[in-house]
């Protein structure tokens, strides 16, 4: 497994721990956003301090990286803002047609081709993915039904040009200088929401909102940043959906929340849409090297 694969995979497997360190935590969402994000850039921060890489923290990231963090608080605040108005599983179900929209618009607009094999494989990884949700989409036809919907259509388009920004950033911009800023953009857009919850945090939230800042911030966005960078939209779309498997492994693990048949059978699916997405990337890469490099 290459480098830009792996750090995908670790990246949706840590952004994955978000909603269990969320639960025993047990303060807003907003709280632990914003927690997550500004712990993150303050670690992120510290690392190229302490490394002697103070050139990449003091470097100008560009209006593109301070976008994509934009992009980074807001998915999570219109997620929020959409579980207040429609079930969890109307919410997610929107929130992960990201990785598909992303990479159907780098089709056509960002010159990322997809293969026949890789629409497959992102469809595979879709019908999986409601699999997992029981194929469960109700609609009760009220007004905050709507609403709600709407707030996960916004978090949808904002997971998907957070994906797509990535993208776009200049090579020049070191992974590390634009991981740490998107963080701080998106820490700085959570303030003013967390402020208003005005929450007192003990001890041991405290420990749990700092583990939020390593695992589902620090960690996990640094290795999404390295493997936006060198994957194409589609690869990372697919392997994406790793994320909510660790989202249900945890809770069937930690919260006695047992999967069906059914679930069981779509995580299945998404796993191997995801390995064989790594290994037609891993082929392609390949590929493209001996071109460029005949004997």
């Amino acid at each position: 497994m290459n480098l830009p694969v792996l750090a995908a995979v670790l990246a949706a497997v840590f952004m994955g721990t978000i909603g269990a360190i969320s639960v025993y935590a047990g303060v807003s969402a907003e709280t632990v956003t914003f927690y997550r994000l500004f712990i993150g850039a303050v670690l992120m921060g510290g690392f190229l301090l302490f490394t002697g890489q103070k050139d990449k923290l003091l470097t100008w990231p560009g209006i593109k990286v301070l976008l994509t963090g934009a992009f980074l608080a807001g998915f999570v605040v219109f997620y929020v803002m959409a579980m207040n108005h429609t079930s969890m599983a109307n919410a997610v179900m929107l929130l992960y047609l990201a990785p598909v929209t992303a990479s159907v618009i780098a089709h056509f607009f960002m010159g990322e081709r997809l293969s026949a094999a890789s629409a497959c494989l992102i469809g595979v990884a879709l019908f999986g993915f409601a699999m997992m949700m029981e194929f469960n989409f109700n609609l009760s036809g009220q007004t905050a039904e709507a609403l709600g919907l709407f707030y996960a259509l916004c978090a949808m388009l904002c997971y998907a040009a957070f994906i797509l920004t990535n993208r776009l950033i200049h090579e020049r911009v070191h992974v590390l200088t634009r991981s740490g800023y998107q963080m701080l953009a998106g820490a700085l857009c959570m303030l003013p929401f967390m402020l208003q919850q005005s929450e007192s945090i003990d001890g041991a939230q405290w420990g749990w909102l700092i583990s939020a800042g390593i695992f589902p911030g620090f960690l996990a966005i640094m290795f999404a940043v390295i493997a936006l960078r060198a994957l194409p939209a589609a690869t990372y779309g697919t392997l994406a959906y790793l994320e909510p498997i660790t989202v249900v492994a945890l809770a069937w693990v930690l919260f006695g929340q047992s999967l069906s048949i059914l679930q069981m059978a779509g995580s299945a699916l998404i796993i191997m849409s995801g390995v064989f997405q790594a290994v037609l990337s891993q082929r392609e890469s390949r590929l493209s090297e001996a071109s460029l490099c005949p004997e």
